[in-house]
């Protein structure tokens, strides 16, 4: 019997934080460089597009203390 990926995930998300960033590390680390580098090439993408918009008044600024503190809370 094959078990679904929703059961697998349910159960690794039961995990212990260390033990879940250690198996997405394996995870990653199985995966092809090509896959990063489509990855990397998106983010970077993404990244010039919204400071474009930055740039020209299309997206605010945001203050690093708040960058920082929601960080801290989605990190918690």
């Amino acid at each position: 019997m094959a078990i679904s990926i929703e059961k697998i995930e349910s159960d690794l998300l039961k995990l212990p934080r260390q033990e879940r960033a250690f198996l997405a590390d394996r995870l990653l680390g199985s995966l092809d460089a090509e896959v990063f580098n489509d990855i990397e090439e998106a983010w970077i993408e993404e990244a010039e597009r919204r400071y474009q918009e930055y740039k020209s008044g299309k997206r605010p600024g945001i203050a690093s203390q708040v960058v920082f503190a929601e960080a801290d809370l989605i990190l918690k």
